[in-house]
């Protein structure tokens, strides 16, 4: 029976290299910048060796392990797939591993991914947390390298965000310049501080104020719930609009997955959109320019998203010290064909 050859280590990438052992460690960390034709000799030595990082010595010896925790809510919807595969991609120019976890709004599941942090199992973590009051982030006063994703806005760890309130207020103002009047809000129970997570809540304040301004009644049963915020979510909040016989010209749905289910569901009630109803989303998935008809949507760069989350983590990690920082993404509007065009709105309200 042939023996199997010995692990490759570090050393022996160098000696076939011509490199010293701390230039194969940088290639691996990029932690200093080596000239690409070193860098491709390393890797070409690596590839040769069959050589696989050992990231648990790595580890006893700085203190690292070279992975980091990043945890959604819902795996599951195509904005949470983009983010992931972006920050999947900025960690591995680090050099670093990454688990994933879906916390399915449980604080339990961050708890347990902190406590991996404070136990050095993971270098630090990159959440997305559904409320602070109930995320650990407000209960822990020893956190360890931390960053945070989305609307909860908070002073003591960095985080990313995008303004949200003012993506909904302005994607708002756009339908009703388009003509619409009687503007869905698609993603919220209509209450702004009865249990609302932070970006419903933000984007509901958002779709409040636009019709504030465009002088326009905020009426409760234009403020639609969905089930969950995904395709078939956004589906049945629509659905439901149309067998009580709410009237309405215009969808605005909180994220775009929400708002794929709204022309599901507007199309299988044979409602035409845009001619009898404009509908909008939030994110800009891959999805929004290829559904039929094309979904105006909030636009932001996720790899942006991703790559300053991860920067701020990689930096925390290295000074612990600094001052919380707080990196805002820059939205713009996407405007495609389902909003284009005065709505006329459902057979019963034309004519008014």
């Amino acid at each position: 029976m042939a023996q199997s050859r010995p692990r490759a280590t570090m050393k022996d990438v160098a000696r076939l290299a011509d490199v010293s052992p701390k230039t194969v460690s940088n290639v691996l960390t990029r932690a200093v910048t080596v000239s690409p034709a070193t860098r491709a000799r390393v890797e070409a030595a690596m590839g040769e060796l069959d050589f696989v990082p050992n990231y648990s010595a790595r580890g006893l010896r700085n203190g690292r392990t070279g992975m980091i925790g990043v945890a959604l809510a819902d795996l599951a919807t195509p904005f949470s797939a983009s983010i992931s595969h972006h920050l999947i991609d900025a960690a591995h120019s680090r050099g670093l591993a990454v688990q994933m976890e879906e916390t399915a709004s449980d604080p339990q599941r961050e708890h347990d991914l902190v406590t991996r942090a404070q136990t050095h199992l993971v270098d630090g973590l990159i959440l997305n947390p559904v409320r602070l009051k109930d995320s650990v982030v407000e209960h822990l006063q020893h956190l360890p390298p931390l960053v945070l994703i989305g609307e909860v806005e908070q002073h003591r760890t960095d985080r990313v965000y995008v303004a949200s309130r003012r993506a909904s207020r302005e994607i708002t103002g756009h339908v009703i310049d388009q003509g619409a009047r009687k503007v869905v809000a698609l993603g919220t129970s209509g209450a702004l501080d009865a249990g609302a997570t932070a970006t419903k809540d933000e984007r509901t304040q958002g779709y409040v104020e636009a019709l504030t301004e465009a002088g326009l009644p905020v009426l409760p049963e234009l403020q639609a719930s969905a089930p969950a915020w995904t395709i078939a979510g956004g589906a049945a909040g629509v659905r439901r609009l149309i067998d009580q016989s709410v009237e309405f010209d215009a969808v605005v749905a909180f994220t775009d997955s929400l708002a794929l289910g709204a022309l599901h569901a507007l199309h299988a009630a044979g409602v035409q959109v845009p001619g009898q109803v404009l509908v909008t989303g939030f994110d800009d998935v891959e999805h929004a320019a290829f559904v039929e008809p094309p979904l105006t949507t909030v636009h932001f760069d996720h790899q942006a998203y991703a790559e300053a989350a991860m920067e701020l983590l990689h930096t925390r990690i290295e000074n612990r010290s600094l001052a919380p920082r707080a990196v805002k993404i820059e939205h713009t509007l996407a405007v495609r064909r389902s909003s284009s065009g005065r709505p006329e709105g459902f057979p019963s309200q034309r004519g008014e």
